[in-house]
């Protein structure tokens, strides 16, 4: 039940040199929509918008992952990312 969690109490850890990580969590929603290409970052909290709402489409998920993919920015970390 808490596999992901546990997964990432691991990682922690680990020295990034041994495994090289990282974790990306999406908003607290997440729902295909528009991509907008822009989106928020944060690290282990919840990213909210001025109404306490943490959404991002499919769209821009994917952008942010790519975007990692290639700044690896957030090595040997857990980070999220919402609208």
């Amino acid at each position: 039940m808490h596999a992901h969690g546990d997964a990432l109490d691991f990682l922690r850890t680990v020295p990034v040199e041994e495994v090289r990580w990282t974790c990306l969590s999406p908003a607290a929603q997440i729902a295909p929509g528009e991509r907008t290409g822009t989106y928020r970052l944060g690290l282990d909290g919840l990213v909210v918008d001025e109404e306490g709402r943490s959404r991002i489409s499919t769209e821009d998920f994917a952008v942010a992952l790519v975007d990692e993919i290639e700044r690896d920015a957030h090595a040997g970390r857990r980070f999220t990312v919402a609208h």
